[in-house]
């Protein structure tokens, strides 16, 4: 008995800097979506700013452009979901079934190293490539198919984001299921080889039900930031030429909240993309739970 409480004590150490994390940066800052329903002042602080309601969430609905943004919110993180998702998921298969390991190693460390480049970095990489006398247009004129402006077309924009992020997190997003895949049961697979499955049918049966609790999770996490968009990302890409396209919710927020000091305006916008991202999850959960057995909680 004595053991045992000694045990959660050590446990309860080793997670303190967890918990305490998310309670400094992650729940204590929740007061702070109070300003969405006041005029904030920086001077005046929290008590001593005026009470106005819904204002700024009538404000927000009633914006010429809000639309249009929401549009190219949702469109954006709807093709990093069907494109984006799966990605790591084929990753993992396809590294899993290589046997030769002084191969497969070295793949792995390139495919995770784009995820350690800042989205700066990143950014001025294929700015430079892409760039209307980049090397990529140089190419293309060298071919006889004329160069052709990937930084400035709109229909551009949406397919380069999508690209560009999948290069720079795909190897990293394939631990997770390298992890799960890693605590298959090699019994499952020796059993399907004497019944005379191959790797195909191993694959279908035994690898993709393993692996679906972290796909259904990772599906839940992914779909509650459906209206939240990487902001370096965007910010790197966007410009007066693609800005109807490109222009999301993060960047409004970071044009009006930041530069413009609207504290309140971008709160409001802040919380109504917290709310709707929680209301999919929960949603999603429940679905999940009745369909397949599996949810977060």
């Amino acid at each position: 008995m004595q053991k045992i409480k000694g045990d959660r004590i050590a446990l309860l150490i080793i997670a303190l800097p967890g918990i305490l994390h998310f309670l400094i940066f992650k729940y204590i800052p929740l007061a702070g979506n109070w300003i969405a329903f006041q005029d904030y002042n920086l001077f005046k602080g929290f008590a001593g700013s005026d009470f106005v309601g819904l204002k700024h969430f009538i404000a927000m609905f009633t914006y010429d452009e809000f639309f249009n943004i929401l549009r190219n919110t949702i469109l954006l993180s709807f093709y990093s979901i069907i494109f984006g998702f799966p990605a790591p998921l084929l990753l993992a298969l396809l590294l899993n079934e290589v046997r030769t390991m002084w191969f497969k190693r070295p793949v792995q460390t390139l495919l995770y190293l784009p995820h350690f480049l800042s989205w700066v970095i990143v950014g001025g990489i294929f700015i430079n490539l892409l760039d209307h006398g980049g090397i990529v247009n140089q190419w293309l004129e060298r071919l006889g198919a004329g160069r052709v402006d990937f930084l400035g077309n709109p229909q551009y924009f949406r397919p380069l984001i999508i690209t560009i992020s999948i290069w720079k997190e795909i190897g990293w997003g394939t631990i997770i299921y390298l992890a799960a895949l890693s605590g298959i049961n090699p019994n499952l697979y020796e059993a399907a080889m004497v019944d005379g499955a191959g790797r195909w049918r191993q694959m279908w049966n035994i690898t993709l039900p393993s692996l679906l609790p972290a796909i259904i999770i990772l599906f839940l996490l992914r779909v509650g930031s459906v209206l939240e968009a990487n902001v370096e990302q965007v910010l790197i890409f966007l410009n007066p030429l693609n800005r109807e396209v490109g222009e999301v919710i993060d960047t409004y927020v970071y044009r009006v909240g930041l530069l413009s000091a609207q504290f309140s305006f971008s709160t409001a916008i802040g919380l109504f993309q917290s709310v709707i991202g929680l209301s999919l999850v929960m949603f999603l959960n429940q679905l999940s739970r009745r369909t397949t057995g599996e949810s977060i909680y």
